[in-house]
């Protein structure tokens, strides 16, 4: 029987690890720096996932979505880096902030910077901290299933060596112990045959396949968040439709947050709690999901929804796509980056100013113009 790891509930600066949210953007900006100029790939985003909540973070590819959860965990590769504001997080134990095994290209352990003044209690900030305590989070705390696993998983190595070295990064297990949690997971995730498929490779498996082991690695140490990027990309209806129920009875069963990125609407409606619709590296609406669904605000959501194929269409009927195209990174409009792709463009007001985030009484927020008197 597999045995779940426990978690320590009290946080390093004290407190109960339940009262706090399992994370927190603040004002968070990643940039690639090239020669033709900056690119913000993420530009101001705030953000807080509550303990057990699944989120959906939509919009056009090119939008940021991926970028902001790979920043989340500090997965930013050059020359792109994050530029400001703050990753929170419930502080790790002490006892999981060790010394990482010796390797080539390791750095030494480093003391972690001193906590901000303006630190929630008991959180900690990931893009202040050094790597003992990234490393304490990233893969133990909060996971990731990447968009595309025959490119996020190793072909040289098996699936089962893999989920083992996950395990052993994070738990005090033998190796046996390791694999023997490692084919109790594969077989968790739906996966038949697990004693034999540990052993199998990358490309021995289906795409539904590679993405369940990507799954299982991801579970491996019981994660408080689960960051799925476009986890159905690629798969026919049948086994998108089981690989998102997977993720739904294993939630139930572990009791983890999600924060699920997707273009698909239909996938947001069937998963989340609330949406969070993203533009040019901005979030531009977040609601939740009946009354976003229901009474969509900011005109790019609209579009969005319009352009989605309803049943009961005639057939040959058109749809009704977003206007225009993404605008290039080097060229962002000025003001609201949406206005010129809306209907609703104000001339005079849209494009001198951005507009800030407004939250109505009922905690909807929306980041456009037309709302600013109704505020």
């Amino acid at each position: 029987m597999l045995q779940t790891p426990t978690s320590d509930h009290q946080t390093a600066g004290g407190g109960d690890r339940d009262e706090l949210p399992v994370l927190r953007l603040a004002g968070l900006k990643t940039q690639f720096v090239l020669e033709d100029g900056v690119v913000d790939a993420v530009d101001g985003v705030d953000l807080e996932i509550g303990r057990g909540e699944t989120i959906a973070v939509v919009g056009e590819s090119g939008c940021g979505k991926s970028m902001t959860a790979r920043s989340i965990l500090r997965l930013v590769d050059r020359p792109g880096k994050i530029a400001g504001g703050q990753v929170w997080v419930p502080a790790p134990p002490d006892s999981e902030v060790r010394e990482p095994r010796r390797r080539r290209g390791l750095l030494r352990r480093k003391k972690d910077v001193p906590v901000l003044p303006d630190a929630p209690d008991g959180m900690v900030d990931l893009v202040t901290a050094e790597q003992p305590t990234i490393q304490a989070v990233r893969g133990k705390r909060i996971a990731m299933v990447f968009q595309e696993p025959m490119t996020s998983l190793s072909a040289v190595h098996t699936i089962g060596n893999q989920i083992v070295e996950a395990i052993r990064l994070h738990e005090p297990l033998t190796k046996e112990e390791a694999r023997q949690r490692a084919i109790e997971l594969l077989g968790r995730v739906g996966i038949p045959g697990p004693e034999k498929r540990i052993d199998s490779y990358p490309f021995e498996l289906s795409g539904g396949m590679r993405q369940r082991a990507m799954i299982a690695m991801a579970l491996s140490c019981d994660p408080e968040l689960l960051i799925a990027d476009e986890p159905t990309t690629a798969l026919d209806v049948t086994t998108q439709a089981q690989i998102l129920e997977l993720l739904k009875s294993l939630q139930r069963e572990f009791g983890m947050a999600i924060m699920l990125i997707t273009h698909d609407l239909g996938v947001a409606a069937q998963m989340a709690d609330r949406v969070v619709v993203m533009y040019l590296g901005k979030v531009v609406e977040c609601g939740e999901l009946r009354s976003l669904f229901a009474h969509p605000k900011h005109p790019y959501t609209r579009a969005l929804l319009r352009s989605v194929p309803a049943l009961g269409m005639r057939r040959g009927a058109r749809l009704d796509p977003v206007r225009g195209m993404v605008p290039h990174p080097y060229d962002r409009p000025t003001g609201c980056a949406f206005h010129d792709r809306c209907d609703y463009f104000i001339p005079g007001r849209c494009e001198v100013a951005e507009p800030p985030m407004i939250t109505d009484d009922d905690g909807h927020q929306v980041r456009c113009v037309l709302f600013e008197e109704e505020n």
